[in-house]
């Protein structure tokens, strides 16, 4: 098999190279406490589709600073109980997908809450910032802030833990089984997300994003995710003096410092060609998580949906209606 990053047996032992700021447990204290504050509501809004086995709508919540952040929301419409639900987060730039996507979840017995993050491609919008996307930045935006909690991954992460919290109160969500999942960036969010939510169920990360920004940018592919690490450098800082104290500042957002507070059964997807994330830096995240868990392997494979990967994530989230075994550790 070629390789361009650690075997397998050295995966399973990497811990990473992110930086834990010194106030970390304080600042993500200060952020739950400002997203708690906010409640868990919401605004319902039929979609524009009709579906006989599924009810549609827009979510619509306040975020963190203001935000007006969107979900698109489906649930079954014959239910004899409450279900459990999954939240699914979309990879870097995009938006939440189509609503035809998610109907498979919905077929399945899910509700199922699917997120724009703010400032990409769906329909939220951060306070203060104008309507629509941008391309590059979001890893980075805020990093040059004194302030390290204008750091937008930091409204996202926190949208996402807000999601989650809307999902368990929903009346015909049943809040024990709530569920995270996505790929690429997703990935990464599920973790997140899962770290910012004790109560969740499980999370299913697919390749994932926002993990040892260090080990990606020193081998990961320089024309990908991690684009705007080698524009900072280029042009912000090109002689590195400044190095340590940028990742630092990331480490606030890194999610190799936030796995060890998951405690949700987790599951992790990954090919080992992955360039845009390599394997190195998902299981930096991966071996921190001491929740039950398990990794499943795709050796051919790159940063790509790859043969089986969705069934498999869903037979894991199947889990919840069944109460099968995971086969986590």
């Amino acid at each position: 098999m070629p390789r361009f990053d650690m075997s397998v047996e050295e995966l399973r032992g990497y811990r990473g190279s992110a930086i834990l700021p010194g106030d970390f447990d304080a600042y993500w204290a200060r952020g739950i406490a400002e997203m708690e504050a906010l409640g868990d509501g919401c605004t319902l809004v039929p979609a524009d589709i009709r579906a006989p086995g599924a009810e549609c709508f827009d979510l619509w919540f306040e975020g963190v600073g203001g935000a007006r952040v969107h979900a698109k929301y489906l649930r079954p419409a014959h239910r004899a109980a409450k279900c459990p639900a999954v939240i699914l987060f979309h990879g870097y730039h995009r938006n939440c997908g189509s609503w035809a996507s998610l109907m498979s979840y919905v077929g399945a017995g899910f509700c199922v809450l699917a997120l724009d993050c703010r400032g990409q491609a769906g329909l939220s919008r951060d306070a203060g910032s104008v309507e629509g996307m941008t391309i590059r930045g979001h890893v980075i935006r805020g990093a040059m802030d004194p302030d390290p909690e204008k750091l937008l991954m930091r409204s996202i992460y926190l949208d996402c833990a807000q999601l989650a919290r809307i999902a368990m109160g929903l009346p015909e969500v049943d809040a024990e089984r709530v569920a995270a999942q996505g790929a690429s960036q997703g990935g990464g969010l599920a973790l997140a997300c899962a770290a910012l939510t004790p109560r969740l169920n499980r999370a299913a990360a697919l390749m994932p994003f926002l993990c040892d920004f260090r080990r990606n940018w020193e081998i990961g592919n320089p024309d990908g995710a991690i684009y705007e690490l080698m524009y900072y450098f280029r042009f912000i800082d090109p002689r590195h003096r400044n190095e340590n104290a940028f990742y630092e500042r990331l480490g606030y957002i890194d999610i190799v410092n936030l796995s060890p507070r998951i405690r949700a059964k987790t599951l992790l997807l990954t090919g080992l060609m992955d360039r845009e994330c390599p394997p190195s830096t998902q299981f930096a995240a991966y071996n921190a998580i001491t929740a039950p868990k398990r990794c499943e392997l795709w050796p051919d494979y790159g940063h790509e949906v790859c043969p089986d990967m969705e069934d498999t994530a869903m037979r894991f989230l199947l889990e919840m209606w069944e109460g099968g075994d995971s086969g986590c550790d």
